[in-house]
């Protein structure tokens, strides 16, 4: 294929596609005007004002809030750990949770225990 014949083909592809897109939105609208008109209905009905409408709209669905009231850590959760360990010349620290700092692996591998390490409080 010769860059001229792809060069038209793209063009006549870009424009099938701004038709079908131009097509898929005059759907859209036909289609939303029926259910426009029947949620309208509804309000009269029911007696519902835009106000109204907002503000439920505003809120968040019961489903969603007790995803977010699930989720919520407990306040433990958040308090910190006083630390257990501390380098004695760099006077860094560890909680002695999780994976233990190079500083004190190394002290390890060279003989050392963690008790010579631990905080005296």
């Amino acid at each position: 294929m010769t860059r001229d014949n792809y060069a038209a083909l793209q063009l006549k592809i870009e424009k099938e596609i701004t038709r079908l897109q131009k097509q898929a939105k005059a759907l859209q609208a036909k289609q939303r005007n029926p259910i426009i008109a029947s949620i309208i209905q509804s309000m009269r009905e029911y007696d519902i004002s835009p106000n109204e409408l907002a503000a439920a709209l505003a809120k968040k669905p019961a489903a969603a809030r007790r995803k977010a009231e699930n989720n919520a850590e407990p306040p433990q959760a958040r308090r910190t750990v006083p630390p257990k360990y501390r380098h004695p010349d760099t006077g860094e620290t560890w909680t002695g949770r999780g994976k233990a700092p190079r500083w004190l692996a190394d002290a390890l591998a060279q003989g050392k225990t963690r008790d010579d390490f631990l905080i005296n409080k």
